[in-house]
């Protein structure tokens, strides 16, 4: 892992802050002794914890940050608080003091300062969040969810594009395979929007990954690396998801408890159950990313412990390490003659839920 670089991390933001944090940060630093962090947050507070976690002392650098942006802040609210820890820290991203910045703090907050202080990259209409999910074939990338409730074509266009360069980073694929979100994989099935937004992948450079449409029993079922949708629809179905994987965990807790036959019945399938709690660990997959901004910004479940945050960190190095944003560039420049401009007449929501909204914009559940 470089050294050449530094992450400014939220010491406060998050359930459990900052001791979560700090003990995450101990976890990386024995994973990767060369990484560097600067650290923000409550000097009386961050500094104690930091003294009992000698690997996470070596590699942070303390930057003091009085106030908090709490989880129930308003945006408008957060903006104003130029001295709360995530404010602190995303300055030192658009400083160019960091190349990134991870909190586990108000996603809300965290996407609106991102958004003012640190900037889209130059030909990105909106940026959008994605995260990893488990798929019956591997990992699977979504987006957007939640960052833009109504989308255009372009904003689908650049979505396939940011996707595709996410799972080439993170997932290591050299060519991930790309599916557009809709209510059939039928060619004339959904919105204007999204078949248009099909055929404009087609005829890029992204056409020989582009599986076509895909329907929401895809998303676990996996037939694509990465999909591709409106916020409204993906926060919508990253909900359903989660909800779900609780449902089949309480029906598993209740039916090994029912009687002595099935606690016994457990005990032989412990091994094959313990594989699959670790196959659906929310801390493998925690990290949400704000893809498209001028610095890596990434987003931690608020309620994770050390170790799902140290993989929110993992996540952020990762796309420092492999210049995930120049691969952003690269591929701007190849679609470029493709993409409409923002306002054309396809502008409106992708699943075609109605007119666009010109906020475009929404808090998004995926860490809270």
């Amino acid at each position: 892992m470089s050294s050449e670089f530094t992450l400014a991390v939220d010491a406060m933001g998050g359930d459990a802050a900052p001791d979560v944090v700090v003990r995450g940060l101990d976890i990386v630093a024995e994973r990767h002794p060369g990484a560097r962090f600067l650290l923000v947050g409550d000097e009386a507070r961050v500094a104690p914890l930091l003294a009992q976690h000698k690997r996470a002392a070596a590699v942070c650098t303390l930057r003091h940050a009085p106030d908090v942006i709490t989880g129930d802040m308003k945006p408008t609210a957060a903006l104003r608080l130029r001295s709360a820890s995530m404010r602190v820290a995303i300055d030192a991203v658009a400083a160019r003091e960091a190349a990134g910045v991870v909190s586990a703090g108000n996603t809300g907050a965290l996407l609106a300062l991102a958004k003012i202080v640190i900037k889209t990259l130059p030909g990105i209409d909106r940026p959008a969040m994605a995260a990893l999910g488990p798929s019956a074939r591997g990992d699977v990338v979504m987006l957007d969810l939640g960052a833009n409730v109504a989308c255009d074509t372009r904003n689908l266009v650049e979505f396939a594009l940011m996707g595709d360069v996410f799972a080439r980073t993170v997932l290591g694929l050299t060519a991930p395979t790309i599916g557009l979100l809709n209510v059939g994989s039928e060619e004339l099935k959904g919105s204007e929007t999204l078949r248009l937004a099909a055929e404009m992948l087609r005829q890029s450079h992204l056409g020989p990954q582009f599986h076509g449409f895909v329907e929401g029993h895809d998303i676990a079922a996996g037939p694509t690396d990465v999909i591709v949708t409106d916020g409204f629809t993906g926060n919508v179905a990253l909900k359903t998801g989660e909800g779900a994987l609780k449902l089949v965990g309480q029906m598993l807790r209740q039916v090994f408890s029912a009687s002595i036959a099935s606690k016994i019945g457990y005990l032989l399938v412990r091994p094959q159950l313990e594989r699959l709690r670790e196959w659906l660990d929310p801390r493998r997959y925690n990290g949400a990313v704000m893809l498209g901004l001028s610095g890596v910004v990434v987003k931690s479940h608020g309620g994770t412990d050390a170790e799902g945050f140290a993989h929110a960190v993992d996540v952020a190095m990762d796309m420092v390490v492999h210049r995930f944003n120049d691969g952003i560039r690269e591929g701007l420049g190849r679609i470029a003659a493709l993409t409409p401009a923002p306002g054309s007449a396809t502008t409106g929501n992708g699943s075609g839920h109605g007119p666009a909204d010109p906020a475009g914009g929404s808090r998004l559940a995926t860490a809270r």
